[in-house]
């Protein structure tokens, strides 16, 4: 006996037989309505729950689960509004095992809700659509099992139509099991992305029922093909699909009259319960193209009919491009070459854990693509499907990823236990779901699988790119492979598009080996850092450069399979067929906290006698603990949203036309006067001289694969750090770095001030520690206390601190080297002005007012 079932078998893509017999010309229009508000929510099985949920029992209606049933008395549970994680609300734990981010997010978990349908849905089909739940999830309605999913990265369906109760009261149960040692990174737990109500008539496109391509594509005509799948619930029907297609503007909306019509398809005949597929072409004249620098979408408007009469209307956004690999030439979008300046981000969101929240998401894109990102690899699971309407809108494109592992595991209760029963669910189930993106590239079947290194293990990997294909030939298949053998074994062969992590000195020597194959680097550079954290003496050795619990900003420190961005830079430069890279990461991201997951017995590489006895205590503080810390360093922007020096090296490679120049480090070293203190330059010209309180220190020029200036001989003194760049010549950019005063107040800034008041939006508030100048004072670490007046809440703090354990829902938190965040969101329905106040002992506080805006 299980306490959930572990390969459940109804699935999306099942039909149940229709409760009553509705005409469909008297149904309501298509409606999807939000499904989020007002549940309830327990932690663990009530009494009498846990000893029925076995596979056997589960479908059998003989079986009431006490917990499912409709007159549970649930009024002691917790009321709160999806989505949620109960793992992000802690308590930090150190005796939690694993490189999890020392949270509880395993365990067992219900949700109940109780809902009214309206009479008039009396015949309609109603579904349950879950973006993602963690994980193996199981679900009844008004005490009746439907059905469920256990991967908790998948979007699923289940129909509730055979037990529910138009025109009266209803209650859907929803069981999760997230086992222990199930995951290599924080999970989350619980219905952590958006449930949505769907209502049909019986006649209604399926779910990712229409498929758009686009065959052809030039600057005077694009051939749009859509493939519309139709389903007839529980009577026989001779349909007919039209489509419209519109442009859409910025805000997603309808732009002018139809582009492109076509009245009605052949007709088809479908039977009760049963599909049928339309194929339309349409031409759409004088196309906008989707693109990275102007993402113009299309809307394709399909209107079902059966025996003429309307059935069902939906809207499928998408774009106008095309998209190849070159094994010469790299990434082509619309016929050019694109470098992708990728990086791979888990799916948390920081100090909001797992739960999805669009503007948390909006943000983390508008940091990166300020940084040069036009790319996103979604480790190592399908996204939510916000990430990808976001990156159509804004002009990302994505490496859509299915799985971390296959049949072999990396954790005892990973994916591997259902990957016999589930993979081929799953990767449909993603690809039908995420196939109309414009944004989405390539499909990648996964990420380092152990099958790398079996003999016959590229069999497995020909299997799932053939599903894959199957159900979109449009995009290539990839997977990311960090054994060097991978690139010669056969594994090549089997795959579109040749993905390698962490070997940017074997890309010459596969192109050579497999000229035909195009290249990438799927997952690069892996370069370990703190923000405002340096280390002394620096060192280009990797493996040093860590102290305290804390990795140096110096960007030169890496794990043994890693390199600092530099390498990766140069392998890229010498091999230009390579298509570009996807750094490991963009963000920090809780969990896998390396190098403070294993002895750590690179701390004791210092040579400093001062900074060996503290790293030598530290490593008798890290072998009584499994491990101090709740995050990575791995990120270019810290786990609260704040840039670390790499994300000016990136910039200045990925923005080459932006005047910019960053010094590092900063220069308030009181205890190293007199002491040689290494001064680095990122910046995208390509000559500059660096000036200490006047002096020049010496002009350098960069090499042909130098990717940063160095002066490794400066000698520390108190003052004014200066660099003057140039390019070609002509002065380009100029940064300085100063020695500043005390502490003397709080600076606090909004990344915005308007919001809407509709309970989801958030502002970002930065505090920073600054002296009387305004100067931000980079050492300090003062306690910042947080409150709030007016129509909102604060709904999380942070600092960047991959140690600090405090909750992130505390309103107080200590600033982390200047800086801290309080993530403030508004209330639904309830406008008016929000203010945010910062205080600190001994320090002049600081507010800022945002205006929530009611519609």
């Amino acid at each position: 006996m299980t306490l959930l079932p572990r390969s459940l078998t109804t699935i999306a893509f099942g039909v149940a037989v229709l409760c009553g017999a509705a005409h469909a010309a008297d149904m309501p229009a298509r409606e999807r309505a939000s499904f989020d508000a007002d549940w309830r929510f327990a932690k663990g099985d009530p009494a009498g729950s846990a000893a029925q949920l076995d596979d056997a029992k589960l479908s059998d209606p003989a079986t009431a689960i006490p917990a499912a049933q409709p007159g549970f008395d649930d009024a002691a549970w917790r009321k709160l509004d999806l989505p949620h994680d109960w793992g992000i609300e802690g308590p930090f734990k150190q005796e939690y095992p694993g490189e999890t981010g020392k949270l509880p997010w395993w365990g067992v978990g219900w949700y109940r809700k109780h809902f009214t349908l309206p009479a008039a849905d009396a015949g309609r089909r109603l579904y349950l659509d879950i973006d993602g739940a963690m994980s193996h999830a199981a679900v009844w309605i008004n005490g009746h099992y439907v059905g469920g999913w256990p991967y908790g990265y998948a979007s699923w369906r289940v129909d509730l139509t055979p037990y529910a109760k138009p025109g009266g009261d209803n209650v859907v149960a929803i069981r999760l099991d997230n086992p222990p040692h199930s995951s290599r990174w924080y999970p989350g737990g619980g219905i952590y992305r958006n449930v949505w109500l769907v209502k049909t008539a019986p006649v209604h496109v399926a779910q990712y029922g229409t498929y758009v391509t686009t065959p052809q594509v030039s600057k005077d005509a694009a051939t749009v093909s859509i493939q519309t799948t139709v389903e007839s619930d529980g009577q026989a029907a001779q349909v007919q699909v039209a489509t419209e297609i519109y442009a859409l503007d910025a805000a997603g909306k309808r732009s002018g009259a139809p582009v492109a019509h076509q009245a009605a398809s052949a007709s088809a005949k479908v039977v009760a319960d049963r599909q049928a597929q339309l194929t339309q072409t349409l031409t759409v004249p004088k196309p906008h193209l989707w693109s990275i620098a102007s993402p113009q979408r299309y809307v394709a408007v399909t209107t079902v009919t059966d025996n003429g009469k309307v059935t069902d209307v939906v809207e499928t956004p998408f774009g106008i491009r095309t998209a190849t690999f070159d094994p010469a030439r790299g990434f082509l979008l619309n016929g050019q070459r694109v470098p992708l300046n990728g990086v791979c981000m888990h799916h948390d969101l920081g100090a909001l854990g797992t739960a999805i929240n669009v503007r948390a998401l909006e943000r983390q894109l508008e940091v990166l693509r300020e940084m040069g990102t036009n790319a996103i690899r979604t480790s190592h699971n399908p996204p939510a499907p916000e990430l990808l309407d976001l990156a159509d809108r804004m002009g990302f494109v994505v490496l859509d990823e299915a799985f971390d592992m296959w049949h072999e595991a990396k954790t005892p209760n990973d994916y591997h236990l259902s990957f016999d029963a589930w993979h081929e669910k799953d990767l449909r189930a993603q690809i039908r779901r995420d196939r109309n993106h414009p944004s989405v590239i390539a499909w990648s079947t996964g990420n380092e699988i152990p099958e790398q290194g079996r003999p016959e293990g590229w069999k497995l990997a020909a299997h799932l790119a053939e599903i894959a294909r199957g159900e979109d030939r449009t995009r290539p298949v990839t997977s990311a492979y960090n054994h060097t053998e991978s690139g010669y074994n056969g594994f090549q062969n089997v795959v579109d598009l040749f993905g390698y992590n962490y070997k940017p000195g074997e890309y010459g020597k596969v192109h050579a080996s497999a000229p035909y194959l195009p290249i990438f680097g799927s997952e690069t550079a892996s370069t370990i850092s703190s923000r405002g954290e340096y280390f002394f003496p620096v060192s280009d050795d990797k493996a040093k450069g860590a102290a305290n619990f804390q990795v140096s900003s110096y960007d030169l420190t890496a794990p043994p399979w890693a390199t600092s961005p530099d390498v990766e830079f140069k392998g890229q430069d010498d091999n230009p067929f390579v298509a570009g890279e996807f750094v490991w990461t963009g963000f920090d991201y809780l969990g896998e906290p390396t190098p403070y997951n294993d002895d750590a017995t690179n701390l004791l590489n210092f040579t400093d006698p001062a900074q060996q006895q503290r790293a030598a205590q530290e490593l008798a503080t890290l072998k009584k603990i499994a491990m101090p810390s709740r995050s990575s360093y791995f990120g270019i922007v810290d786990l609260a949203g704040f840039k670390k020096d790499r994300f000016y090296l990136y910039q200045a490679r990925w923005r080459p036309d932006l005047p910019m120049a960053h010094l590092l480090p900063h220069w308030n070293w009181p205890e190293r006067v007199r002491q040689v203190t290494p001064v680095h330059l990122y910046t995208s010209g390509d000559e500059a001289e660096l000036f200490l309180n006047g002096k020049s220190l010496g002009r350098k020029k960069r090499g042909p694969r130098d990717y940063r200036l160095r002066w490794d001989d400066v000698v520390y003194q108190p003052g004014t750090l200066k660099a003057v760049v140039y390019k070609h010549g002509k002065r380009w950019a100029e940064d300085t770095v100063a020695t500043t005063g005390q502490a003397a107040k709080l600076v606090v800034s909004a990344d915005r001030t308007k919001l809407t008041a509709d309970g989801h939006d958030l502002a970002f508030v930065t505090v920073a520690i600054a002296d009387k100048d305004g100067r931000q004072v980079p050492r300090s670490h003062d306690r910042i206390a947080f409150k709030l007046s007016g129509p909102g809440e604060i709904v999380a703090t942070d600092n960047g601190d991959a140690t600090n354990l405090e909750p992130f829902q505390s309103h107080e938190r200590n600033a982390y080297n200047g800086l801290a965040l309080a993530i403030v969101k508004t209330r639904a329905g309830e406008g008016g002005k929000v203010t945010l106040t910062a205080s600190a002992d001994g320090l002049e506080g600081a507010q800022v007012t945002l205006d929530s805006v009611a519609h």
